[in-house]
């Protein structure tokens, strides 16, 4: 088989390829900035991140902290290698199969995904609170036969195992692959492989990821991203804002985000950083990580942000000198808040699965608080119209994008066809890009509100709403009305729920009345306990609106 270009494919399964969307329904990908110019036709990622760092001398350095634990590059490779034979002599893994990693934020997992793409497979990582209803659509969707999961998860991958026919092969690990546990067969089996593994030559363009959306609306849809992709992400977002080998990078998103991926695995390997792992998003965890290990950057969602602040005074955070928001986007209150506390400026941005990394940032010394930001170095973006047709600066309409990575579905033409327009990645996101090109979030367009003929921003309320000082977290939705075709509902968590009632609710709606335009203010009040949200830490609009 051979790529476009006429380049070879390492890979035997041709599954993935077969499935890509037709090449005129990709966006266009755009490799002329310097310092993207240099890919080879053949590159195998997981070589470039970890096999060329201990070449490079950098075999003794710690790459991972986990509790207790560390590790080093070199012990990363050796266990990448040993699970790489696992895979190929154990279970039979030819290049282009695909294999679905479970497990929290552990250096395991991260040595298991340097293994599948060493050994020329397709990683499919997934959310380890997935249950076996969402994971039996993902192992069907990839038609995986080899799983690789820790084994505190094995409930719902035994679960998963029984409901589909073609998973074949699930190992299960600690998260040190020390084989402490009788049911740890992965551990066994590569501590009885020895060292050593010969790289499959993948072509630049084989698919190396397929990584699952969050799923806030309908069925996850598969992300195809190929080796040179994960290079390329690396060498955008991280060159600009200096990611160095001093950098123990630390964090809130999962290992199964491509934010977590970028954050804690991608990066830090390019650059020669550390990083530490922390099994569950906690608070107290992430501070804990920090005090103890001297971790420098911080990476987290606003949500996580947000629940870190009631903390912050319990621990010495004094070698933390970066923080970096994305997920949703950072309210000003949020970046004040953590200016105010600890003397970090987070740095906002904007990325998503389709695309693999941010494309679009703040700079480092936050010149513009509240803006997103600036295209990142690599990529183009701007702002369309409803006909997909580019808007003068000013204007605020539909956020697309285009760079070196992008959106090439799963099986899905018809969201394929509805994600990239004319060459662009449209991202579902409106932004109004100023006269000097900073980009400045408005909302969701599917969250826009239209009212009695008025085009209301949810976002815009939220902000207003989160700003009374009785407001813990705060979603508005539109409910549909006879009278006026849709209301805003604002749907508020409360710092003392005990406060809840009609007298607080009046007392907001006249708050948001002072602060903007009447006709935005929340006609609908509902308090409640806690937001609905996915595993990522985004606000699921959709099941506030079926309470």
């Amino acid at each position: 088989m051979h790529l476009p270009g006429g380049v070879p494919s390492a890979h035997v399964d041709s599954f993935a390829r077969s499935l890509l969307p037709s090449p005129a329904l990709w966006p266009e990908f755009d490799y002329s900035a310097e310092h993207l110019r240099h890919y080879p036709d053949r590159i195998n990622a997981a070589a470039a991140l970890i096999d060329s760092a201990v070449a490079a001398g950098f075999g003794t350095k710690p790459v991972f902290y986990y509790q207790a634990g560390i590790w080093s590059y070199a012990h990363l490779l050796d266990r990448a290698e040993r699970i790489a034979r696992v895979l190929t002599e154990d279970f039979g893994l030819v290049p282009g199969s695909r294999v679905l990693l479970r497990s929290a934020n552990t250096p395991m997992v991260v040595a298991c995904w340097l293994a599948v793409l060493k050994a020329g497979g397709i990683c499919v990582t997934t959310m380890p609170l997935l249950r076996a209803k969402e994971l039996s659509y993902i192992v069907e969707k990839a038609r995986i036969e080899v799983a690789l999961c820790e084994l505190d998860l094995a409930e719902e991958m035994d679960l998963t195992r029984a409901r589909v026919s073609g998973l074949k092969h699930v190992s299960y690990f600690t998260p040190l692959g020390e084989g402490a546990a009788a049911d740890a067969d992965l551990d066994r089996r590569a501590e009885a492989k020895p060292t050593g593994f010969a790289n499959v030559d993948t072509a630049a363009d084989d698919v190396a990821l397929i990584t699952f959306t969050s799923g806030t609306t309908g069925n996850p849809k598969g992300a195809m991203h190929f080796h040179r992709d994960i290079l390329a992400s690396c060498d955008c977002w991280p060159r600009s804002h200096a990611v160095l080998p001093d950098d123990i990078v630390i964090g809130s998103p999962s290992l199964a985000f491509t934010y977590g991926k970028a954050a804690f695995m991608m990066y830090p390997l390019r650059y020669r950083a550390s990083a530490v792992l922390v099994p569950k998003p906690l608070p107290e965890l992430i501070l804990e990580g920090i005090q103890r290990h001297r971790a420098t950057s911080l990476y987290a969602v606003p949500t996580a942000f947000n629940a870190m602040l009631g903390q912050l005074d319990r621990y010495d955070l004094s070698s933390l000198r970066k923080g970096s928001s994305a997920g949703e986007h950072l309210r000003p209150r949020l970046y004040e808040d953590w200016l105010d506390r600890t003397g970090i400026k987070l740095v906002n941005g904007i990325g998503m699965t389709e695309m693999l990394t941010h494309f679009i940032c703040q700079t480092a010394d936050v010149e513009r608080p509240g803006a997103t930001g600036r295209p990142v170095p690599g990529y183009s973006a701007c702002i369309l119209d409803d006909e997909f047709n580019p808007l003068p600066k000013g204007s605020k309409g539909r956020l697309a994008v285009r760079g070196p990575t992008g959106c090439r579905y799963l099986d899905d033409e018809a969201r394929q066809a509805a994600f990239v327009k004319n060459g662009w990645n449209v991202t579902g996101d409106i932004m109004e890009e100023d006269q000097d090109g900073w980009f400045w979030y408005v909302d969701r367009s599917d969250d826009m509100i239209v009212s009695s003929g008025y085009n209301i921003s949810a976002q815009e309320v939220e902000r207003v709403i989160l700003e009374h000082p009785k407001v813990a977290e705060c979603a508005v939705i539109g409910v549909p009305d006879e009278s006026r075709g849709n209301v805003v509902r604002a749907c508020i968590v409360l710092h003392n729920p005990s406060q809840a009632g009609e007298i607080l609710a009046e007392e907001i709606q006249a708050f948001v009345k002072a602060a903007i335009a009447p006709y935005k203010y929340p006609r609908d009040v509902k308090f409640i306990d806690v937001l609905p949200k996915t595993q990522t830490g985004k606000i699921q609009r959709f099941r506030l609106r079926e309470l």
